[in-house]
Protein backbone atom coordinates (compact mmCIF):
# COMPACT_ATOMS: atom_id res chain seq x y z
CA UNK A 1 0.00 0.00 0.00
CA UNK A 2 2.48 2.76 -0.69
CA UNK A 3 1.55 5.88 -1.49
CA UNK A 4 4.86 7.33 -2.74
CA UNK A 5 5.44 7.16 -6.35
CA UNK A 6 2.12 4.91 -7.23
CA UNK A 7 1.90 4.54 -10.66
CA UNK A 8 -1.88 5.40 -11.93
CA UNK A 9 -3.44 2.82 -13.59
CA UNK A 10 -6.56 4.95 -14.45
CA UNK A 11 -5.52 8.77 -15.31
CA UNK A 12 -8.57 11.05 -14.44
CA UNK A 13 -8.13 13.05 -17.68
CA UNK A 14 -9.20 9.61 -19.33
CA UNK A 15 -12.60 9.68 -16.84
CA UNK A 16 -12.70 13.16 -18.61
CA UNK A 17 -11.92 14.91 -15.27
CA UNK A 18 -9.17 17.83 -14.88
CA UNK A 19 -6.02 16.57 -13.98
CA UNK A 20 -5.75 17.61 -10.30
CA UNK A 21 -3.75 15.91 -7.41
CA UNK A 22 -5.12 15.85 -3.58
CA UNK A 23 -1.88 15.37 -0.60
CA UNK A 24 -4.15 13.53 1.81
CA UNK A 25 -2.90 15.34 5.79
CA UNK A 26 -4.12 12.95 8.45
CA UNK A 27 -3.07 14.48 12.19
CA UNK A 28 -2.10 11.21 14.74
CA UNK A 29 -1.28 10.80 18.32
CA UNK A 30 -1.50 6.72 19.57
CA UNK A 31 -3.57 5.68 16.26
CA UNK A 32 -1.97 3.09 14.72
CA UNK A 33 -5.45 0.61 14.24
CA UNK A 34 -7.13 3.72 12.66
CA UNK A 35 -4.84 5.45 10.65
CA UNK A 36 -4.26 1.89 9.12
CA UNK A 37 -8.30 1.92 8.05
CA UNK A 38 -8.01 4.92 6.71
CA UNK A 39 -4.94 4.16 4.51
CA UNK A 40 -6.98 1.71 3.04
CA UNK A 41 -9.55 3.62 2.02
CA UNK A 42 -7.42 6.03 -0.11
CA UNK A 43 -5.95 2.84 -2.21
CA UNK A 44 -8.02 3.44 -4.91
CA UNK A 45 -7.25 7.33 -5.01
CA UNK A 46 -3.81 6.14 -5.30
CA UNK A 47 -4.46 4.02 -7.99
CA UNK A 48 -6.42 6.00 -10.17
CA UNK A 49 -3.81 8.59 -9.99
CA UNK A 50 -5.57 11.43 -7.77
CA UNK A 51 -4.10 10.57 -4.39
CA UNK A 52 -0.45 11.70 -4.74
CA UNK A 53 0.94 11.53 -1.23
CA UNK A 54 -0.08 11.18 2.44
CA UNK A 55 1.54 13.03 4.73
CA UNK A 56 1.15 12.16 8.46
CA UNK A 57 1.32 14.66 10.91
CA UNK A 58 2.30 12.86 14.32
CA UNK A 59 1.81 14.34 17.77
CA UNK A 60 3.72 12.30 19.89
CA UNK A 61 2.59 8.69 19.20
CA UNK A 62 3.79 6.01 21.35
CA UNK A 63 2.61 3.13 19.85
CA UNK A 64 3.08 1.91 16.51
CA UNK A 65 1.23 4.86 14.68
CA UNK A 66 4.52 6.27 13.01
CA UNK A 67 5.49 2.49 12.29
CA UNK A 68 2.07 2.05 10.46
CA UNK A 69 2.98 5.68 8.05
CA UNK A 70 6.29 4.54 7.34
CA UNK A 71 5.23 1.27 6.40
CA UNK A 72 2.64 2.12 3.95
CA UNK A 73 5.10 4.72 2.42
CA UNK A 74 3.49 7.89 3.62
CA UNK A 75 5.31 11.32 4.43
CA UNK A 76 5.60 11.72 8.47
CA UNK A 77 6.11 14.89 9.96
CA UNK A 78 6.51 15.39 14.05
CA UNK A 79 4.50 18.29 15.65
CA UNK A 80 6.53 21.57 14.70
CA UNK A 81 6.57 20.70 10.89
CA UNK A 82 2.78 20.90 9.72
CA UNK A 83 3.17 24.64 7.47
CA UNK A 84 6.37 23.26 5.97
CA UNK A 85 4.93 20.13 5.15
CA UNK A 86 2.11 21.78 3.53
CA UNK A 87 3.67 23.86 1.72
CA UNK A 88 6.34 20.90 0.28
CA UNK A 89 3.28 18.75 -0.53
CA UNK A 90 2.82 17.56 -3.77
CA UNK A 91 -0.83 17.97 -4.37
CA UNK A 92 -2.83 21.35 -5.60
CA UNK A 93 -5.29 20.15 -3.43
CA UNK A 94 -5.11 19.46 0.67
CA UNK A 95 -7.51 16.90 2.05
CA UNK A 96 -7.40 16.07 5.66
CA UNK A 97 -9.32 13.50 7.24
CA UNK A 98 -9.31 12.21 10.85
CA UNK A 99 -7.64 9.13 11.80
CA UNK A 100 -10.05 6.16 11.35
CA UNK A 101 -12.60 8.17 8.80
CA UNK A 102 -13.81 5.87 5.70
CA UNK A 103 -13.88 7.65 2.49
CA UNK A 104 -16.43 5.22 0.57
CA UNK A 105 -16.59 4.29 -2.99
CA UNK A 106 -17.24 6.71 -5.88
CA UNK A 107 -15.05 9.91 -3.51
CA UNK A 108 -12.65 10.08 -6.06
CA UNK A 109 -14.96 10.80 -8.96
CA UNK A 110 -16.74 13.42 -6.70
CA UNK A 111 -13.44 15.19 -5.55
CA UNK A 112 -12.28 15.77 -8.75
CA UNK A 113 -15.74 16.94 -10.14
CA UNK A 114 -15.36 19.72 -7.38
CA UNK A 115 -11.76 20.46 -7.93
CA UNK A 116 -12.63 20.93 -11.35
CA UNK A 117 -15.68 23.19 -10.69
CA UNK A 118 -13.99 25.82 -8.16
CA UNK A 119 -11.92 26.23 -5.30
CA UNK A 120 -14.09 26.41 -2.16
CA UNK A 121 -13.31 23.93 0.71
CA UNK A 122 -15.49 20.97 0.39
CA UNK A 123 -16.63 18.09 3.13
CA UNK A 124 -18.14 14.55 2.45
CA UNK A 125 -21.32 13.85 3.54
CA UNK A 126 -21.96 11.66 6.70
CA UNK A 127 -22.45 8.09 6.19
CA UNK A 128 -25.41 6.63 7.98
CA UNK A 129 -23.00 3.36 9.47
CA UNK A 130 -22.00 3.50 12.33
CA UNK A 131 -23.78 6.23 13.48
CA UNK A 132 -25.06 7.28 17.27
CA UNK A 133 -28.35 7.84 18.31
CA UNK A 134 -30.35 11.29 18.10
CA UNK A 135 -29.40 12.11 21.61
CA UNK A 136 -25.83 11.61 21.32
CA UNK A 137 -25.77 13.19 18.15
CA UNK A 138 -27.11 16.15 19.51
CA UNK A 139 -24.66 16.99 22.62
CA UNK A 140 -21.43 15.33 20.63
CA UNK A 141 -18.68 17.74 19.97
CA UNK A 142 -17.88 17.18 16.49
CA UNK A 143 -14.53 17.04 15.40
CA UNK A 144 -13.24 19.95 13.05
CA UNK A 145 -12.47 16.96 10.25
CA UNK A 146 -15.27 14.62 11.52
CA UNK A 147 -16.10 14.88 7.56
CA UNK A 148 -12.88 15.19 6.05
CA UNK A 149 -12.41 18.52 3.95
CA UNK A 150 -11.00 19.30 0.95
CA UNK A 151 -9.48 22.62 0.27
CA UNK A 152 -7.36 24.25 -2.47
CA UNK A 153 -3.45 24.21 -1.09
CA UNK A 154 -2.98 27.73 -1.47
CA UNK A 155 -5.92 28.22 0.78
CA UNK A 156 -4.35 25.93 3.87
CA UNK A 157 -1.36 27.63 3.62
CA UNK A 158 -2.85 31.49 3.56
CA UNK A 159 -4.14 29.84 6.91
CA UNK A 160 -1.15 28.31 8.29
CA UNK A 161 0.78 31.16 7.72
CA UNK A 162 -1.05 33.70 9.56
CA UNK A 163 -0.87 31.16 12.66
CA UNK A 164 -4.13 29.29 12.62
CA UNK A 165 -3.99 26.13 13.53
CA UNK A 166 -5.21 22.98 11.71
CA UNK A 167 -8.95 23.12 13.21
CA UNK A 168 -8.90 26.76 11.95
CA UNK A 169 -8.73 25.20 8.05
CA UNK A 170 -12.81 24.68 7.14
CA UNK A 171 -13.78 27.90 9.37
CA UNK A 172 -13.59 30.96 6.75
CA UNK A 173 -15.53 29.59 3.92
CA UNK A 174 -18.42 27.76 4.34
CA UNK A 175 -17.84 24.08 2.44
CA UNK A 176 -19.85 22.78 -0.34
CA UNK A 177 -20.90 19.02 0.80
CA UNK A 178 -20.40 16.50 -1.48
CA UNK A 179 -22.42 13.24 -2.23
CA UNK A 180 -19.49 10.99 -1.83
CA UNK A 181 -19.92 9.34 1.87
CA UNK A 182 -17.44 9.67 4.97
CA UNK A 183 -18.01 6.81 7.89
CA UNK A 184 -16.99 9.14 10.79
CA UNK A 185 -14.07 7.75 13.28
CA UNK A 186 -15.16 6.01 15.85
CA UNK A 187 -15.10 8.60 18.89
CA UNK A 188 -12.27 9.03 20.96
CA UNK A 189 -12.07 7.42 24.82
Amino acid sequence: MKFAGTAALVRPSALGYAVAMISVLIQTRNDEETLARTLATLVGGSIEGVVREVVVHDLGSTDQTRMVAEHAGCTLVGEAGLADAVSRSRGQWLLVLQPGARLTEGWTEQALLHMGEGARPARFTRSHIGMPGFWTRLFEQTPPFADGLLMAKTQALASLMNGQDLGALGRGTPPVQLPAEIVRAPAQK
